[in-house]
């Protein structure tokens, strides 16, 4: 433990943006979840509207800096091929 004072204050800072980091990402895993179970049931215009919110939620968590931006990116694209692949079964 830091005796330090700004040292106590950056640990305290440290946790919330850690636990703030770990709340948005677990939110675009359970939205990639959600998508990809919509795109298996075989409804493409709800699989559509799913991907439309999840890449809004990756492309917000990549705003904040919480993931890098080629994350995101391979993120999306990951997902949209997945959905093209399905929808052509």
């Amino acid at each position: 433990m830091p005796q330090i004072k700004s040292s106590i204050k950056s640990m305290k800072t440290d946790a919330e943006r850690r636990a703030q980091s770990a709340a948005v990402k677990s939110r675009i895993r359970t939205a990639i979840k959600k998508t990809l179970q919509t795109a298996e049931a075989g409804d493409a215009d709800a699989a559509r509207k799913e991907f439309s919110n999840t890449a809004r939620i990756i492309d917000k968590a990549a705003s904040k800096g919480v993931i890098h931006k080629n994350n995101a990116a391979r993120k999306k694209s990951r997902l949209q091929a997945h959905l093209q692949e399905t929808e052509s079964k």
